[in-house]
Order: structure tokens, then C-alpha cells, then sequence
């Protein structure tokens, strides 16, 4: 047996099981999927699908690892309000026709609980831990969603030194929660975040520059991940989904601009790394269907 060196360390390969998002494409992106025993921020705008994204890998984390899933169920944790049950009972449809899941429903395997502030998130991690040790279904719970982990931030602080250094205490505090979780139960968890305007002239310290992409655009506009540097610290891997309008051209159509042509606006979205340890730069275009979201091959 090969003695345990740095060298033979680096080599292993991350053994962490991955969860599908519900999309070979979206999929191969990230290695196979989102990993356990490791926290995975996605980081974008409203509108850019991810809540959408936490949703479709709540039910695929229901199918047997044979197809990508964990055979096991989700907690969603959700601050924006209200929970998109509409969309999550829609998605569960597709869901259905495309895989073969028994007699069980979807729904009743992905479990909901409203978070309203960081401090009560703390407050009940030992009731959430008590939960994971008890499975209430026929699956172990493997995936953690928090959506969004910035909306819990949201009013609660002051810009003054006494409430930044308590914000970032918190932010520790809860990703090493999640983390010791992540662990101890092999878990998938993933948190989403806002976006906020970019002022500055260049990336300094408030995380812009940390992973792959020097600078984010989203809509035309130059952005930054919500919560700064301290919380960027606090997540294994980012994700930034990136929403932008393009006008193209259509022919044949019946409302012409003088060279027949007519111009329509298309919504084009991408996934990025921005930072993982254990996958390389990479980005994949996606769409969002009634369906589900799914990666486009260009």
C-alpha cells in the first residue's frame, strides 16, 4: 500500500458522489453535478433561472445514482416569498413523464420550510440537523437549498462597523454549520445569491476578481456577487448565471425593417465557474422551458 504524501494526495481524485441537475449538458459543465459533502453557491440576478435550477435538482436528487440522482430527498429553505409551488408542481410533471419513478410522488420528497433572517436560519440548525438524522420518507434527506442566502442579510444590518463585523460573524457561523452538515450526512447543498451594481474601477477587494472571470455582466450591466468577500470565503464553489438581451433577425416574417428581415429580442442565458476545487473554467448556454432548464450545444 502507497504511503499518504501531498503528492499522492493531489492525485486522488474528488470521490464526493454529484447530484444531476436534470440536464446531461448542464451537467457535464460541473463534472456530473453539483457535489456532496461540499457547499455550491449560485450567484445571479432575478430572473436568470435559479430558482428554477434548485428546483429541478430537488427532483432529480430523487432518482437512483444509476441516473444521477441520490435516491433521496430535499429541504428547501426558502426567505423570497412566496414559495414557487406552481412552478415546482409544473416542473414535477415533466419530471414524471421523463423518468420512471414508481408509485411515489415527487412532491412529497422535497420538503419546505420559510426562513425569514440569518439569525433564526442559526437558531433552528439544530432542529434541521435532528431532521436529517430522522428521514420523515421513504428517502434519506441528501440536498440542501437556500434560496437565497442574501435575502436573509437583507434589513437586518447597518453599514457600521459593529453590524459588519456581526454580519460576517454570522456568515461563518452558518456556512460552518452547513459545512459540519454537508459532512457529517454527505450532503448537496446549494445557496443562491443576489447580484449588486458594480461602481468601482476595478475589482479590489470585493470578490469580483476571486475564480475564473475577471468581470460579471448581467443584463449590460457590470455586477458583483451580494454579501462581498468575507461571505465569498465562506462557499466551496461559485456559479454565476449571467441574463442578457439580444436582438436578432427573423425571416420571412410579416412585419419587415426595409430589407426583410423583422427583429426580435431573445433572452440569452449562460452558466459559469467562477471558482471550484475541483473543476476546470468552463461555461455552457442554457434555456429555460416550461419543461425545465436545459443546456443548449452550440
Amino acid at each position: 500500500m502507497a504511503g499518504v504524501s501531498p503528492e499522492n494526495l493531489l492525485r486522488r481524485p474528488l470521490t464526493a458522489q454529484k447530484c444531476s441537475l436534470g440536464c446531461p449538458l448542464l451537467d457535464r459543465c460541473l463534472g456530473g453535478g453539483v457535489p456532496c459533502n461540499s457547499v455550491t453557491e449560485l450567484v445571479a440576478e432575478s430572473g436568470s433561472g435559479k430558482t428554477q435550477l434548485c428546483l429541478q435538482l430537488s427532483l432529480s436528487a430523487q432518482l437512483p445514482p444509476s441516473r444521477g440522482g441520490l435516491s433521496a430527498s430535499s429541504l428547501f429553505l426558502h426567505s423570497e416569498f412566496p414559495f414557487p409551488l406552481r412552478r415546482l408542481e409544473q416542473l414535477c410533471l415533466a419530471f414524471c413523464g421523463l423518468h420512471s419513478i414508481g408509485e411515489f410522488n415527487p412532491l412529497d420528497n422535497v420538503f419546505v420550510r420559510a426562513a425569514h433572517s440569518a439569525d433564526q436560519l442559526l437558531d433552528e440548525m439544530p432542529q434541521i440537523e435532528s431532521f436529517l438524522s430522522e428521514p420523515k420518507s421513504r428517502f434519506p434527506v441528501r440536498v440542501i437549498v437556500i434560496d437565497s442566502i442574501a435575502a436573509l442579510f437583507r434589513s437586518e444590518f447597518d453599514n457600521t462597523p459593529f453590524d459588519l463585523k456581526r454580519r460576517s460573524s454570522l456568515f461563518f457561523k452558518i456556512s460552518g454549520k452547513l459545512k459540519s452538515l454537508a459532512k457529517r450526512f454527505d450532503l448537496a447543498v446549494v445557496v443562491t445569491n443576489q447580484v449588486v451594481d458594480f461602481m468601482g474601477e476595478n475589482g479590489g477587494m470585493n470578490g469580483l476578481r476571486i475564480g475564473n472571470l475577471k468581470y460579471l455582466y448581467s443584463s449590460g450591466r457590470r455586477v458583483c456577487p451580494a454579501l462581498g468577500l468575507a461571505w465569498a470565503n465562506c462557499v466551496n464553489s461559485r456559479l454565476f448565471l449571467s441574463r442578457n438581451e439580444e436582438v436578432v433577425a427573423e425571416e420571412n416574417s410579416s412585419v419587415n425593417v426595409g430589407n426583410g428581415d423583422t427583429l426580435r429580442r431573445q433572452t440569452r442565458r449562460r452558466l459559469y465557474v467562477l471558482f471550484a476545487p475541483h473543476l476546470p473554467e468552463s461555461s455552457t448556454e442554457f434555456v429555460i422551458r416550461r419543461e425545465g432548464v436545459f443546456g443548449v450545444d452550440r
